[in-house]
């Protein structure tokens, strides 16, 4: 072995020192270049790993941020679409609420021109019920002028028979018609004897009508004092109950049928002339006292005293009417007064239920003792 040599401790091979040196070296060179490349290496793995979990993050963001946008967009796309059904919706809502006020308007119009044919209809008739019922009134008025002229005709007519008859028969009476429009009887008879001596007065009404009216009465009675007549008398066609046989005294007058009323009147023209006679005779030997029972009992002091209680009795009938009605009156008035108070009551109760004690008491609304209670 030369010195330029040395002996592989593997293989026990002679090698060149210069050899064995650039081996040497070249295997510590390539071990280093082994190292660094392993570290290199593994360095180069870690950048990229860590590049590799930078994008991964960073895509897997990205990709959450696309699917939150999709998501997004599919809610809106869902929000979208339902407004457009909820806007349909509404739309058909506002076409039927719209279809239904034109169906509603219409039957509104159609109902307001059935009223106005109506009305106008019943204005028609009532202006042909108002024409039909201005000619039966006329009509009526015709007939009814003609019936009054033709009874007014008729009263006439027995009028005057009445008065003809009674200056035929009564020569020395004075038979006198009352005139047109004054107040008073349609004849007055003033009975006379022969020799001129009045002696009294008898009132004739002469009726023709197809009904009797108690009116008459009253009427014919009023004329009698007004006159200070002696004896009231009605001629009538129709007759009372009190005068069904032909004559009657009823309710202090005497009334008669036509073809009685002669045989009436001589009955009464000569219990006048009696009366007179009567009173001639015991003329001398009046007295005072005599005087005053002679008027007491003469016809004229018994028409007054009638006069008087008939007026007496019309007051006691009116106050018996008043008192009905005033009665209703003040039954009426009461009720009235009961609900007020009742009302009142209830409205002072209802405050103090809430106000309470704070409420000052009413006089005539409490309990007495109830204010000091409170």
């Amino acid at each position: 072995m030369s010195a330029s040599t040395i002996i592989c401790p593997k293989c026990k091979a002679e090698i060149p020192v210069e050899e064995a040196l650039g081996h040497s070296i070249s295997e510590k060179l390539e071990k280093e270049f082994q190292e660094k490349l392993k570290a290199k290496e593994k360095e180069l793995v870690k950048q990229i790993k860590e590049d590799s979990v930078g994008e991964l993050k960073l895509l897997q963001e990205e990709l959450d941020k696309k699917e939150k946008k999709l998501e997004e967009s599919r809610e809106n796309e869902i929000t979208l679409r339902k407004q457009k059904l909820d806007l349909e919706e509404e739309k058909r809502n506002f076409e039927l609420e719209k279809q239904r006020q034109l169906d509603a308007e219409r039957e509104k119009i159609r109902l307001k021109v059935e009223m106005e044919m109506l009305e106008a209809s019943r204005l028609k008739d009532k202006e042909k019920d108002k024409v039909i019922d201005d000619l039966k009134k006329a009509l009526d008025d015709a007939q009814r002028k003609a019936n009054q002229g033709s009874q007014q005709l008729q009263g006439e007519v027995q009028e005057l028979d009445l008065e003809e008859t009674l200056k035929h028969h009564f020569v020395f009476d004075v038979i006198e018609p009352v005139g047109k429009g004054v107040r008073g009887a349609d004849i007055r008879q003033i009975v006379k004897t022969s020799l001129g001596n009045v002696c009294g007065t008898i009132l004739w009404e002469s009726k023709r009508t197809k009904a009797w009216s108690d009116d008459w009465l009253v009427k014919l009675k009023d004329d009698l004092r007004s006159e200070k007549a002696n004896i009231p008398v009605i001629v009538s066609a129709v007759l009372p109950e009190g005068a069904k046989s032909g004559i009657g005294l009823v309710d202090g007058v005497w009334v008669t049928s036509y073809t009685l009323y002669l045989v009436l009147a001589e009955l009464l023209r000569q219990k006048l002339i009696d009366i007179a006679r009567e009173k001639f005779v015991s003329q001398n030997k009046s007295t005072k006292a005599e005087a005053l029972y002679g008027y007491i009992v003469s016809h004229e002091f018994i028409q007054q005293v009638e006069a008087i209680a008939e007026v007496y009795q019309d007051m006691q009938t009116q106050i018996a009417r008043e008192r009905a009605a005033y009665e209703k009156l003040w039954k009426t008035r009461e009720a009235q007064v009961g609900r007020l108070i009742g009302s009142t009551a209830n409205i002072i109760g209802s405050l103090r239920g809430s106000v309470g004690s704070t409420m000052p008491a009413i006089k005539g609304m409490d309990l007495p003792g109830l204010e000091d209670g409170e």
